[in-house]
Formats: C-alpha cells, sequence, structure tokens
C-alpha cells in the first residue's frame, strides 16, 4: 500500500500526502475495492464480485471489472467515467485519466461467441492514457507509450509511442520520464 500511494505522490504535482490519498482520491478507493471484487471473482463468487463493484462504481464514477487483471500502482487520475472492461490487462505503473475506457468492439454481435475470448485492451508496463480515451478491442498499448486526450485507438501501439487523433496515429517518441498528460511540446517528431 505505501508503495502504491508513494507512485501517485509521484506522478500528482496536486497530492499533498498519502493520508489525503486514501481519504480524497476516488482513483485510490476504486483500487481498493476492485482488489477485493477481484478476489473474489477468482473465488468464483462472480455475483458478490460483481456487487463489489457495482457498489465502488457508485461511491466513485469507475468501472472496473472484478475480472480485469491490474499490475501493480495504477493511478486513475480524477476518474469520473473511467471503465475498464472485463478482458482488460493493466501492466504496472500505468496512468489513465477521466472518462477513458478500455472497451470491446462489438459486445452485442454474438455475445455467446465473445464470452471467452479477449475483446478488451492490454496496456503494458508505464502507459499514460490521457483523458477522454477511447482505447477499443483486443490491441496491446506498448511499453512507456502514451495516448493524447479523446485520440481513439482500435489497433496495436508500439513501445514509446505517443499517439493522438480519431483515428489514433502515431506522431512520436515518448522520453523515459514520466510526462502526467501524455503529450507535450518536449516529443521527438517521427515524421
Amino acid at each position: 500500500m505505501n508503495e502504491f500511494l508513494q507512485s501517485i505522490i509521484n506522478r500528482d504535482p496536486a497530492a499533498k500526502s498519502k493520508l489525503s490519498l486514501v481519504l480524497t482520491y476516488p482513483g485510490v478507493k476504486a483500487i481498493f475495492f476492485y482488489r477485493i471484487a477481484h478476489f473474489f471473482s477468482e473465488a468464483k463468487f462472480d455475483l458478490i464480485a460483481r456487487m463489489i463493484s457495482q457498489f465502488s462504481r457508485f461511491l466513485t464514477g469507475i468501472e472496473i471489472h472484478p475480472k480485469a487483471q491490474i499490475g501493480k500502482n495504477l493511478f486513475i487520475d480524477h476518474g469520473m467515467g473511467v471503465v475498464i472492461g472485463e478482458t482488460s490487462v493493466i501492466g504496472n505503473n500505468v496512468t489513465i485519466y477521466q472518462n477513458v475506457t478500455l472497451g470491446g468492439i462489438s459486445p452485442s454481435i454474438n455475445s455467446n461467441q465473445q464470452r471467452m475470448i479477449k475483446r478488451h485492451p492490454t496496456l503494458k508496463d508505464n502507459v499514460v492514457i490521457g483523458s477522454g480515451a477511447q482505447v477499443l478491442g483486443p490491441i496491446t498499448i506498448g511499453t512507456n507509450s502514451r495516448v493524447g486526450s479523446n485520440a481513439v485507438v482500435t489497433k496495436n501501439v508500439p513501445d514509446n509511442a505517443i499517439m493522438v487523433g480519431i483515428p489514433a496515429r502515431q506522431i512520436g517518441t515518448a522520453t523515459e520520464e514520466f510526462n502526467p498528460y501524455a503529450v507535450t511540446d518536449e516529443f521527438k517528431q517521427s515524421d
């Protein structure tokens, strides 16, 4: 828990103390409830897991499916409107801003055929997803990549890429240092 909270302080200039994170950050609360719901999901108590996740959604405005796989130190900043789908896989030290969807692409078409397959994205380590971005389908966002605000990503993204637009396209290469808003003027042009 200490490492998790310190990772947020390292990435958020507004974070003042670990106590304030626990008491006031909806992303911290959502991860706490996710861990409990995921435990029950792994134990095959799916109804209890879903009830916990829906309670968390009510409290935080963040919906994380209990079956999603989440690594250490996920930081959901602001958080309202974040949706993380059932087969999403999230690596370590990932940052997600408000109104981000990690979703599927066609849930109402042949639903029975989609029940046991991967339908949601995989985010590798150190990924930053800007506010309002939609990352859709069973794609992979590479290590250290950045997805700009309101981008729509439907294809795999290589490591260290900076992606923007609808549909998302690569505009540069991400540096190793953390960039809290995914895209700035300080990127290396790829064109």
